[in-house]
């Protein structure tokens, strides 16, 4: 019984830590290497229409985190205009966002609406979003700068 009871608090724990939103929101999602949005080229979602693994060749500092790029001319478009080709909040999961709270993100699960690019967790979650992007928008602006305030 006690060791039943010790398990199920284990499991709520890693739960509650699993679901909340994370204490410290880093303003660029970056995995556990530094790269920013795992080392996806975020300009190529615009110019390619697709996602491309960036390149050590071409890396630049912007916003704490190194993103990198699959040429010298994205890495050179994204100097001059990082709002533009940057990931909306931070690269982190649009959908999560929506509803209060941080996850990463799967760089194939992505979408360009009214000329913003937004990185989502799977593409099933991808499809959530997806059902109500400009509500789901209007939510997660409004969430966004409450996340990066904890």
């Amino acid at each position: 019984m006690v060791k039943s009871l010790i398990r199920l608090m284990g499991v709520l724990v890693v739960a509650l830590m699993l679901t909340r939103p994370a204490l410290a929101v880093e303003p660029v999602y970056s995995d556990f290497f530094g790269k920013a949005i795992g080392g996806y080229d975020s300009v190529a979602y615009f110019s390619e229409g697709k996602p491309v693994e960036g390149s050590k060749q071409f890396k630049h500092q912007w916003n704490d985190a190194t993103w990198y790029f699959s040429s010298d001319e994205n890495r050179a478009a994204f100097i001059e205009n990082p709002e533009k080709y940057a990931p909306q909040y931070g690269g982190y999961c649009a959908w999560a966002v929506s509803q209060g709270y941080t996850a990463k993100i799967d760089p194939n699960a992505w979408y360009i609406y009214e000329g913003k690019l937004y990185l989502n967790y799977n593409k099933s979650i991808q499809a959530k979003w997806q059902k109500d992007i400009p509500n789901n928008v209007t939510k997660a602006d409004t969430n966004w700068p409450n996340l990066l305030a904890n």
